[in-house]
């Protein structure tokens, strides 16, 4: 692994440094590591501890980060690190995402170059590249670079992130983003703290709406929904609200279930009836595109005709099993021309919101 030197930082007195890379902005000791372990003070300077280092690289469905209306049933070579900076409780990935990357395991990682990354999605038949199964700001130099010889090689990038990376974090990635695929986890300040450890998710707020006005990325906002803690009417609201109105009403929403594992494996699976319900909230505040998941066969996963109700894309698990959209160029529904909004086929034809 090559020794790289973090991009964002500043120095402070006694050798000491904060990372600038995320919203924590630790304040790193000389010879310590910061919250999430992947970026340590050496001498002063912030090094990188993880960079290309992987622990899953696979051809995967888009459907699978999850993303609906970027190139339905369209592969991508899925990638992920070691590391978070929220080690949420209940989380699913903890095997990697709570690693510690300062104490890896002889043989738990493997190296893999940025151009070599490109060259395994061009051999695998890949149209882009997901940054995917641990938070990749964590990576924030190797995502950039891979992403910069993506662009160049004509594939596309996709960001699947918790959006707590600092405004210039983004702006450093933003020119290499073609979708910003965030988990906007709950919508109190009370949720965040009791399941992800921060006191303030406003600067994830911040950041989604800079990567679509700013960046222009395709956006799509996932929520697990978890018993007991988001799971409420008036939370679910004011965050399909804030989708509606600060997104715009045909971004995607996916609600998931929430599966009982680590701290929250005393809290039972999301009941059907409360994805329906939270999934009624999007559309009576105007989001045309509202899914559930986690359910597999459940109709919630098909994509539907905002105009006429019919099924436009019908999936089942990763799998789209059937599309009727008059041509992939426009995006149009066939049986009675709605524009449905999206990225429907290379050259991107993106529809604005």
């Amino acid at each position: 692994m090559p020794v790289v030197e973090s991009m964002l930082y500043e120095t402070l007195q006694d050798r000491g440094a904060r990372c600038l890379i995320c919203e924590r902005r630790c304040v790193i000791a000389e010879g310590g590591f910061g919250y999430c372990s992947t970026r340590q003070n050496r001498k002063g300077r912030v090094y990188s501890t993880t960079y290309g280092e992987t622990v899953i690289s696979r051809p995967a469905p888009i459907e699978a980060t999850p993303v609906f209306h970027f190139l339905p049933g369209s592969r991508w070579f899925s990638l992920g690190g070691l590391g978070c900076n929220l080690k949420c409780v209940g989380c699913q990935n903890w095997e990697i995402a709570h690693e510690e990357p300062c104490e890896i395991s002889e043989g738990k990682t493997k190296y893999l170059e940025p151009a070599r990354v490109v060259e395994l999605a061009k051999e695998q038949d890949c149209v882009g590249i997901s940054f995917t199964y641990n938070e990749p700001t964590m990576w924030l130099e190797y995502t950039i670079k891979t992403s910069q010889l993506a662009n160049r090689a004509g594939l596309y990038t996709n960001y699947v992130t918790n959006g707590y990376m600092t405004g210039k974090a983004l702006d450093k990635l933003g020119p290499y983003l073609d979708i910003f695929r965030v988990d906007i986890k709950g919508f109190s300040r009370d949720f965040y703290r009791k399941v992800a450890g921060i006191d303030d998710f406003e600067p994830i707020l911040e950041n989604t709406m800079r990567a679509k006005s700013k960046w222009n990325a395709h956006v799509e906002v996932v929520t697990n929904v978890i018993p007991g803690y988001n799971d409420g009417d008036i939370e679910l609201g004011r965050l399909a609200t804030w989708i509606a109105t600060r997104l715009g009403k045909r971004t995607p929403w996916h609600l998931t279930r929430f599966l009982p594992y680590r701290e929250l494996s005393d809290v039972p699976c999301t009941p059907l009836e409360t994805l329906e319900r939270a999934r009624k909230i999007g559309f009576d505040v105007g989001l045309l595109y509202v899914y559930i998941g986690n359910v597999t066969g459940h109709p919630g996963t098909n994509t539907y005709c905002p105009k006429c109700g019919k099924v436009v894309i019908g999936r089942h698990h990763f799998s789209v099993i059937a599309n009727n959209l008059t041509s992939p160029e426009d995006g149009r529904c066939k049986y009675c021309e709605q524009r449905i909004a999206g990225v429907w086929m290379p050259p991107t034809i993106a529809i604005s919101s």
